[in-house]
This record gives structure tokens, sequence and C-alpha cells, in this order.
């Protein structure tokens, strides 16, 4: 790990906003290289992302079949859903959005809904 990474990592912590969580990401994508990335790339990496999540799930926590030649080529639920979350803060900052004022306006709309329990 990069000197840079491990010290701004070594900050981030369970008491860190969502708002701080997503400029560390910010932060390290730009130490990695990939702050120029075209945003067409960057959702095509989040796609990626939720496929392997969605395999991730399906090899853990369901009985449909899987190519058992290949289960170690998947990594974990929790590992694709931290690659998940980062591309998406990648997303937004690409895009100048505040992922926590994005929810919280958001979630004001889906309180007004009505939702019908299946």
């Amino acid at each position: 790990m990069r000197n840079d990474q491990l010290e701004l990592w070594s900050n981030l912590n369970e008491n860190n906003t969502l708002q701080e969580v997503q400029k560390y990401i910010k932060e390290v994508i730009e130490i990695r290289g990939f702050a120029n990335q075209e945003i067409e790339k960057t959702m095509l990496l989040l796609l990626e992302e939720v496929g392997e999540l969605a395999k991730a799930i399906r090899k853990k926590a369901t009985n449909m079949s899987i190519d058992t030649s290949k289960i170690n080529n998947y990594d974990t639920v929790e590992s694709e859903v931290a690659d998940v979350f980062i591309v998406l803060n990648s997303v937004c900052n690409r895009l100048n959005i505040d992922l926590y004022k994005a929810l919280k306006d958001k979630e004001e709309e889906n309180i007004k809904r009505t939702w019908k329990k299946e």
C-alpha cells in the first residue's frame, strides 16, 4: 500500500460521515490515476461490479447452479458490495453529486409514497 493511500486509509473510521467517505474515495481515485476517466467507462465499471456482486450472492446465498471450476474467481459478497460502493461514489464525484444530499432528497420523496407489501 502506498504511503499516501495508507495515510488516507488510516484516517478512515466508523465515525466518518458519508461526505467524508465520498471525499476519501475521491482522493484515492485521484492517487490511483482514475480521476479523469470518462463517465461512460466509470459507469461500465459500475455495471461490472454489480454483476460481480450478483455472482457472489449467487455463489453464497442461493441454490442455483454455479460453475465450480470458477468458484474461486468470485470474491466475497462484502468485498463486492465495497467495490460497488467505491465505484458508485466515483460516479457521484465525476458528476459533482453529493451522495448524502442525493440520499436525503430521494428519501424525502420516498417518505411521501405509499408502499405496498407483496
